[in-house]
């Protein structure tokens, strides 16, 4: 009996000597090249890590796999990420999201790339710290200045500008801190750090429905002056249909509860023949039959 080993594809995303079932195939492009530009240099270049039977392989800017090191006939060998954005926080670069990965579950999987200092460029440490969510370290001379990882030398002159005005913005209470976070995002948008997805915009257009935040003190106090005006105007229409208002503490006071005086008041408090032929007018209110 002659026993033939098959060839290693470990590593290898759509390898041409393999049938188009077995390659890796990813569900979208990655995101262009951001960043610090000294990092650059590691576009194009892969580290791998060896972590019991599986190897790791992170390709900055490109993806994240996993190969199953074993000769059984399914062994799996699969995308754990695509570049995506970074994760900025307090003006620094944290780390490398690699999102859209080979589904799981109901998900897809996504990996967090960690950039730490070290003397030689190596995946050092791989977990999954909850289902189908990876965290990957990695070394690399690349970011051991203490400035090598801020944002803000990263911009173009244009958007530094946007965000000095933003943060003088937040100095002089003209925004709000959510304001100050919402312009921050656009920045990093623009700049093509962040990728924003449909779900998240979708998502951020729910949330600013159901509450009722203001993102400058100058919108806050615009749109108490247009509710304002509107409650007077409800209340001068009031009085022109001859209908008393009446107000206590615990009463609601909002536009939408004047209304509903309006529409539900009783006609037993007009007073004359005047008034119920104007009421007539108001089609909608009451009928002709009193």
């Amino acid at each position: 009996m002659k026993i033939v080993e098959e060839p290693n594809t470990f590593g290898v995303l759509n390898n041409p000597f393999l049938p188009q079932t077995n390659r890796l195939l990813p569900k979208m492009a990655p995101s262009p090249i951001s960043g610090p530009a000294h990092l650059f240099r590691l576009a194009g270049k892969c580290f791998s890590f060896v972590e019991s039977t599986y190897k790791y392989e992170f390709c900055p800017f490109n993806n994240v796999t996993q190969h199953e090191q074993t000769f059984r006939w399914n062994a799996y060998s699969g995308i754990l990420g695509i570049w995506h954005e970074w994760e900025i926080y307090n003006n620094t670069f944290v780390g490398m999201w690699m999102r859209e990965g080979d589904s799981c579950e109901t998900k897809t999987r996504e990996t967090k790339v960690l950039l730490i200092c070290g003397k030689n460029n190596k995946l050092a440490h791989v977990s999954e710290p909850s289902t189908c969510v990876y965290s990957l370290t990695f070394e690399t001379p690349l970011v051991c200045h203490p400035h090598s990882l801020l944002v803000y030398p990263t911009l173009t002159e244009a958007l530094r500008r946007k965000w000095d005005e933003a943060e003088q913005s937040l100095y002089d209470e003209l925004i709000t801190e959510q304001g100050y976070k919402k312009l921050l995002k656009e920045i990093f948008e623009k700049a093509g750090l962040l990728r924003a997805t449909e779900e998240k915009e979708i998502e951020k257009k729910n949330k600013k429905l159901k509450s009722l935040e203001f993102e400058t003190v100058e919108k806050c106090n615009k749109e108490y002056k247009k509710l304002s005006e509107e409650i007077k105007r409800l209340k001068d229409l009031l009085t022109q249909h001859v209908v008393v208002y009446e107000r206590n503490t615990a009463e609601n006071t909002s536009a939408e509860h004047v209304i509903h005086k309006v529409v539900t008041a009783k006609p037993s408090v007009l007073n004359g023949s005047k008034a119920k032929e104007h009421l007539r007018e108001d089609t909608g209110i009451w009928n002709d039959t009193f």
